[in-house]
């Protein structure tokens, strides 16, 4: 039957999928009026996801092979309890910030900017992209999702047009390019070897042969260059803090996921057989680096956005820690399973967390008409709700409770010492000592008296209510994390099967 669901119910996957991208060619015609119709795009998108999410979580995975097809001729999507997950932050995270934007991009009475015309689209495709990734069940089809996301993050990020926008946008799509070059040259090795890239169909045949490494290393390479590890990272301080608030958060909070997902998809559901221990413990010695060069980094930052952007480099970092930590030389340990969910509750904590910090920080920009941090004193008392949600979304990233950040960290760490690696145990202890310093200093600068009254600039009330919001999600998420936790179980990788229940 056309459009058969394989599985019980609505297709919601595919109304995850459909539901942004139509409203994206709405939001073309209308131009800068699509921000009024920007709510009911985001309202319908979050219901899907998450009817998505109560399906994924009541029948468990679920799948859907678009116009009938089947593999391996036609495209299928599946969705498991990380899919499910990812497509539901990615709602939260991208809805927010697009409420958040329409007080930002809201064209002066009688003057139409660019801007304000092409961020809608722009937005709503970067949308549908993620979901097309979360959901994508074949490695081509996951190629053509990643560029979608690529091309409308670097649009995004150069949206306003700046020189200096535009140079770090202009290096953000040449690695953007070469990694997805690196990427499409491993998924022709593949083919050629196997003679699918349907994951599931792909997984069942894969072996270790030269043909298999060769392309593991290539679409490795590739996705890490997307997602900015160390030492890839080169482009991302730049792209991020010279966009505007609300693409760096999206930038930030998870355009860098969605490569990462991929990696996560591969190394665990696909090529587990042929990645082996050293391979895993090289990703986690760049996370460990990227962990202690980017906290490093940010603690030397005079500007506010550059700090967060720098902070973005070193909390990927630890996602990476989840390689040689959900697995070893004699296969499943009782602390896999904790490391893998770790990982992913530090993505899904992240994204929303990141999002709070970056929005902030574009408010406290607005207000004082800089980012300086030294000069940011009296910030607290002028915007107290903002540098509440920049300090609250940094509980996650110093790993306090009640933080998501708190649970994943805590996962990861225990983890490590159960497994007696104790290098990535004292590399996370110092990511959060680092943390906390870097956050701490500049909370501190928003507290001290000014030499003046500083002149601020009237702030609209969803440029501090959204960021409060997002920063609320991560702490709700150490708080209640049982939903989650329990959702994560479903499809979870044969790797990460043994675990402390």
């Amino acid at each position: 039957m056309p459009g058969a669901l394989i599985g019980p119910g609505v297709p919601w996957a595919v109304w995850t999928l459909a539901v942004p991208l139509a409203f994206a060619a709405l939001a073309l015609v209308l131009g800068p009026r699509a921000r009024h119709v920007f709510p009911w795009a985001a309202a319908a998108t979050l219901a899907a996801a998450a009817a998505l999410a109560l399906q994924v979580a009541t029948h468990g995975q679920v799948g859907h092979a678009l116009g009938g097809w089947e593999v391996p001729l036609g495209i299928r999507l599946r969705a498991d309890g990380l899919a499910a997950a990812l497509v539901l932050v990615a709602a939260v995270v991208a809805g927010a910030v697009g409420l958040h934007a329409r007080a930002e991009f809201a064209d002066p009475p009688g003057r139409a900017t660019r801007a304000g015309a092409l961020f809608w689209p722009l937005l709503l495709l970067l949308w549908g992209g993620l979901n097309a990734v979360f959901l994508g069940a074949d490695l081509f089809n996951l190629y053509v999702a990643l560029e979608l996301v690529s091309l409308t993050a670097v649009a995004l990020a150069t949206i306003e047009g700046r020189p200096e926008a535009l140079v770090a946008g202009m290096r953000y799509l040449l690695t953007a390019l070469l990694g997805s070059a690196a990427y499409l040259l491993g998924t022709a090795l593949l083919y050629g070897a196997y003679g699918t890239l349907d994951m599931a169909l792909l997984a069942a045949v894969v072996g270790p042969q030269p043909a298999t490494w060769a392309a593991t290393a290539l679409v490795t390479a590739g996705l890490l260059a997307k997602t900015a590890l160390f030492p890839l990272h080169f482009w991302l301080p730049a792209a991020h803090a010279s966009a505007p608030a609300p693409a760096s958060a999206l930038l930030s909070g998870l355009v860098v996921k969605a490569s990462f997902y991929v990696v996560v998809r591969l190394w665990f559901d696909v090529l587990a057989p042929t990645t082996g221990v050293a391979a895993a413990q090289l990703l986690g010695a760049l996370g460990a680096a990227a962990i202690l060069w980017g906290s490093v980094l940010a603690l030397r930052q005079v500007r506010l956005k550059l700090l967060v952007a720098y902070s973005t480099v070193a909390q990927l970092g630890y996602l990476f820690l989840m390689f040689p930590l959900a697995g070893s030389e004699t296969g499943a340990q009782p602390w896999t399973a904790g490391a893998w969910i770790g990982g992913i509750f530090h993505a899904v904590s992240h994204a929303s967390a990141k999002a709070a910090m970056f929005l902030a920080a574009g408010t406290i920009l607005h207000a004082f008409g800089h980012d300086r941090i030294a000069g940011l004193a009296g910030a607290a008392r002028a915007l107290p709700m903002t540098v509440f949600a920049f300090g609250a979304a940094g509980l996650s990233l110093m790993g306090l409770p009640p933080s998501g950040g708190f649970i994943a960290k805590w996962l990861l760490l225990t983890a490590a010492l159960a497994g007696g690696q104790w290098v990535w145990a004292a590399v996370m202890l110092a990511g959060g000592l680092l943390a906390a310093a870097y956050v701490f200093r500049t909370v501190q600068s928003t507290f001290a008296a000014p030499d003046a009254p500083p002149a601020i600039r009237p702030v609209p009330a969803s440029h501090q209510v959204v960021p409060l919001a997002l920063a609320g999600v991560s702490v709700a998420l150490g708080i209640v994390p049982y939903g989650l936790y329990a959702l994560l179980q479903i499809g979870r990788p044969a790797a990460a099967e043994e675990g402390l229940e």
